[in-house]
């Protein structure tokens, strides 16, 4: 009995050993998990609103939780106010797992202390996050030396804004797309005498039109000419934009109501004949033209790029590449690893590209030359939404597959691929993978309002541009030498590493 009883001990013990290997082992893209044999937790995500969405019957969410084992209620923070709807949330502990914020939002939950540290849990659950984002995309989202969101970078840097006219107003003008700020001018000037509508409409949101101001070496709102960061209002070339506008804005050849244009309303003018020429992005051409038809069937855009300045000066915004989104981990959770092991395993490469744009013959194909487009209608059945679910990204190879995105409308991605020509002389904001900072999020929003505001005013001649230095002095003591001050320091460490 003696030895029996010792050999039912020696096989529990070799048993429990076993079991001790296999909650060792390693999950799927995983480093060790405390128990991979233990049930899945169902996590709590909170995201950003979508009109007419319900993550919970979106094909996406089905993909993930049948490739992750993991099932997880998704909800969405209300479109009007969520700021609010988020801080109460916070405010009462309610125990989400994984929080998809704004900077803006990202750093004041930081700074409240509501968010859990990351760096440990990274470390031991990250592995696929950690090879998926390069070490600069982490410095951004450092706060006091310690991560507390995991970034989620937007896929590429892209030229987004263009310029478009009706091509058939061009062509009974008898006249080329302007390609030079002069030409442009008697584009404007020809079009009042000819046609008698407003040449070019816009409106006091955005007030920065790129395509104009690149003229005058203007192309972002920080830049860097001499080693070290300064705003655009620095920029000699910012007052001689100001100027060129007001002069448009006193010889009737831009919109005397741009001051207090909607955006909606820029748009309705252009679309109903009203105003020849409009800002827009590479996104709203199916919109623009759609509306056009109805007064000028079978209408053709044809887009006006960044213009030469006087002196050979051509420059425009090249916008993306930064951080679109943090995803966090409150302190309030419940399943902190479970979060972190889960938002690994959604970086396994395979899955990850599975989750952005499908399967290959289902969901998308390659043309002749390799390049990826979707296959309609099914890829916007099954992935319209897919960026929703992304909690990071794999940065190496998402620019490629987000062009699939790009590419759901035939227009949108020809209107797309045409702007992008202007990226090789477009410039990027130099403070675009800055860290949160709190003097930066403290002051931008006011001085950003505050300058569009002069800035629209200077159009219209309610401001004296011989009163400019005045302003930007004015500028720098609300809170801009403050902004500068922070991004310069935090500039002169990046550019060592």
């Amino acid at each position: 009995m003696k030895k029996i009883a010792t050999g039912v001990i020696s096989l529990t013990l070799a048993l429990s050993l076993l079991a001790g290997c296999g909650s060792g082992a390693t999950e799927t893209g995983a480093t060790t998990t405390p128990d991979a044999n233990a049930p899945k937790p169902e996590l709590r995500m909170l995201g950003f609103q979508k009109t007419n969405f319900d993550p919970n019957t979106d094909p996406v969410g089905k993909f993930l939780e049948e490739k992750t084992g993991y099932k997880v209620k998704y909800e969405t923070l209300p479109i009007e106010n969520p700021d609010d709807k988020l801080n109460l949330l916070i405010a009462n502990k309610e125990p989400y797992d994984i929080l998809k914020l704004s900077a803006s939002q990202y750093t004041r939950l930081a700074s409240q202390g509501a968010l859990e540290p990351l760096d440990d849990l990274l470390k031991t659950y990250g592995s696929n996050i950690t090879t998926a984002n390069p070490p600069e995309v982490f410095d951004n989202a450092k706060i006091d030396g310690k991560i507390y969101g995991i970034p989620e970078k937007h896929p590429k840097a892209f030229v987004g804004q263009v310029m478009a006219v009706r091509q058939e107003l061009l062509d009974e003008l008898k006249v080329g797309v302007p390609t030079t700020i002069d030409e442009f001018y008697n584009l404007l000037k020809l079009i009042k005498e000819k046609k008698n509508i407003i040449p070019l409409t816009g409106s006091s949101t955005p007030s920065m039109n790129y395509e104009i101001a690149g003229a005058f070496g203007i192309s972002a709102p920080f830049d860097d000419e001499t080693g070290k960061i300064r705003h655009r209002l620095e920029d000699p070339g910012m007052k001689e934009y100001l100027a060129f506008m007001n002069k448009l804005y006193k010889e009737g050849l831009i919109d005397s109501e741009w001051p207090v244009n909607k955006a909606a309303t820029a748009k309705e003018k252009f679309t109903s004949g009203k105003a020849a020429i409009y800002e827009t992005d590479f996104a709203s051409p199916p919109s623009l033209v759609a509306a056009l038809n109805k007064t000028f069937p079978n209408t053709k855009l044809a887009l006006i790029p960044s213009l030469k300045g006087k002196d050979g000066k051509q420059e425009n915004w090249l916008q993306g590449g930064g951080i679109s989104w943090y995803i966090g981990i409150p302190k309030s959770s419940k399943n902190k690893e479970a979060a972190m092991q889960y938002i690994n395993m959604k970086l396994q490469p395979e899955i990850f590209k599975e989750l952005a744009i499908g399967q290959e013959g289902t969901h998308w194909k390659k043309d002749e030359k390799g390049a990826m487009s979707p296959i309609l209608p099914k890829f916007t059945e099954d992935r319209n939404n897919s960026d929703w679910f992304m909690t990071s990204t794999d940065s190496k190879n998402f620019g490629d597959m987000w062009l699939v995105r790009v590419r759901k409308d035939p227009l949108v991605g020809s209107t797309f691929e045409e702007i992008q020509k202007q990226a090789s002389y477009s410039k990027q904001d130099p403070t675009l993978l800055a860290p949160p900072m709190d003097v930066v999020a403290n002051n931008l929003q006011k001085l950003t309002k505050m300058e569009t505001d002069y800035m629209i005013k200077a159009f219209a001649g309610a401001e004296d541009l011989a009163n400019y230095d005045k302003f930007v002095q004015q500028f720098m003591s609300q809170g801009g030498s403050e902004v500068l001050k922070a991004y310069n320091d935090w500039y002169a460490t990046a550019k060592k590493k």
